[in-house]
């Protein structure tokens, strides 16, 4: 029964992450509308980022299902 605690605490907190990560990639997008972005890598970066986020996020879902 606490694993399926430690799951859901672990579920929240990817979320919280993906939350803050798909901001972090708006504020980046129009900074780089109003051409304020010198190093625009960091889209990408936080566009992998936001998919390594999702990709955790479903596992924990599934092992948590299983």
């Amino acid at each position: 029964m606490s694993e399926d605690k430690e799951k859901t605490g672990q579920i929240s907190e990817l979320k919280t992450q993906l939350i803050d990560c798909q901001e972090s990639l708006q504020n980046l997008t129009f900074q780089k509308s109003m051409q304020q972005l010198e190093d625009t890598s960091q889209i990408k970066k936080t566009r992998k980022k936001i998919a390594r986020v999702k990709t955790l996020l479903t596992e924990a879902i599934a092992s948590l299902n299983n």
